[in-house]
């Protein structure tokens, strides 16, 4: 095992307790419960990086804040805050490529030792040790949420103090917490695990044995799981639209994404269900040896949704399919590169990820940290750089350089608190 992790995608299930939920010790995973595989450590902290990229980036995009939803009452609400004069292309394609996959992968990396955890703590220990490890951070940093958001405030508005602010902070009825939504609806999927392990073993056994077929057929178990995911996004698409948001005080998610990044989730639990070591991610299964194959179907993938997205754009003709067409074809566009990148970047990260690295061991142990702390850095840099007239690559190499390392050392040095490094 290594001794490095617990970053947001799998923190509160890397601690032994003594296991009381006796109902399913005798499972695969039981036994492999205390090994972790390096190439998924590296992965989560990668992923984390990416999550502090995306941020970084979205202010110099030159596409993305022209068609971002944003409200005429609190334009500093969009989901994309600040917006730089100065712009790039590139970024509208990273954050594309990024936004496609990403976090649908990190709920799908949660929920690979669930059922390792509830073996060793049982479901009362398991949703004790996850309630710290998730809500805690989840509301103290919540509610230092206005600290990010201000800057942006700042930007449009007519009077930029900071009491005018908390005025109509206070005005919204929500209490917007940024990219902490991932961080409660992880903890909400956690809940549902327990109750399927509890009331529905037989369900979590077969999942099992259908991830454990992904060993030697990992493209059956590609096209079921797209097929499942179709299914659950595609109508939610329909009725919401790709881009809105539900929110109840700090907690929102994607309306149309919430049962995709379940199946995910869920998927995880699956393939950790038959232990990682005879499933999808078996280090000689197919998936695996065959990683070049999958890593060039993905990019083939993600070159056509590119090019749908272009020709099925609202202001473009596109032979005359209504709307709810084209929503629907971008919607399986997008499942399909959702699945390709994530099985891509697994059996990449499986292949080539196993040595372990000083550095890469640092970044693994403090990526949750970095996730919950980066996005006020984010902000309050952008926003910093606004008047500066330099290239929207160096303003965007300067913000995550400058983030990264930030929260980075900010984790490390809360992490040498015993009570937060329990946590985080």
């Amino acid at each position: 095992m290594s001794p490095s992790a617990a970053p947001i995608a799998d923190a509160g299930v890397d601690r032994p307790v003594r296991a009381v939920f006796t109902a399913i010790t005798d499972r695969p995973h039981a036994q492999a419960a205390t090994s972790r595989d390096v190439a998924l450590d590296y992965l989560r902290a990668f992923v984390t990086v990416l999550v502090v990229a995306h941020h970084s980036v979205l202010a110099y995009a030159r596409i993305s804040p022209n068609v971002a939803p944003r409200s005429p009452l609190h334009p500093w609400l969009a989901g994309i805050p600040i917006v730089d004069r100065h712009g790039l292309i590139a970024f509208d394609l990273f954050a594309l490529f990024n936004d496609t996959f990403f976090m649908s992968l990190m709920f799908l990396l949660s929920g690979l030792f669930v059922g390792p955890s509830l073996a060793r703590k049982g479901a009362a220990g398991f949703l004790r040790d996850r309630g710290l490890r998730l809500g805690a951070p989840f509301f103290v940093v919540a509610l230092m949420a206005p600290l990010a958001y201000y800057p942006a405030f700042r930007v449009t508005a007519a009077d930029p103090g900071a009491l005018a602010f908390w005025r109509e902070w206070l005005s919204l009825g929500t209490w917007p917490s940024g990219p902490l939504w991932f961080v409660a609806v992880l903890l909400g999927f956690d809940v549902i695990a327990v109750a399927l392990y509890k009331f529905a073993p037989s369900l979590i056994e077969w999942l099992g044995r259908l991830a454990s077929g992904g060993r030697q057929r990992p493209t059956a178990l590609f096209v079921a799981f797209m097929l499942v995911s179709a299914a659950v996004y595609l109508p939610l698409r329909a009725v919401f639209g790709p881009e809105s948001w539900a929110a109840f005080g700090p907690f929102s998610v994607q309306s149309s994404r919430v049962l995709h990044y379940l199946v995910y989730f869920l998927a995880g639990v699956a393939i950790g269900e038959c232990g990682i070591g005879h499933s999808l991610l078996a280090p000689d299964g197919r998936l695996v040896r065959r990683w070049f194959r999958w890593a060039r179907n993905a990019l083939v993938l993600c070159l056509v949704y590119v090019v749908m997205l272009g020709w099925l754009a609202p202001d473009r003709p596109a032979g005359g399919l209504p709307q709810l067409e084209r929503q629907l074809i971008l919607g399986l566009g997008f499942v399909l590169c959702c699945g390709a990148i994530s099985f891509a970047t697994l059996a990449v990260f499986q292949r080539f990820a196993n040595t372990p690295s000083p550095a890469l061991t640092s970044l693994s142990r403090n990526a949750y940290g970095i996730y919950l702390l980066h996005y006020g850095f984010v902000m309050w840099l952008q926003y910093a750089l606004l008047p500066a007239a330099i290239p929207a690559a160096a303003k965007a190499a300067v913000v995550l350089t400058v983030t990264l390392a930030a929260s980075w050392t900010a984790t490390a040095g809360l992490r040498r608190i015993p009570a937060v490094d329990r946590v985080i």
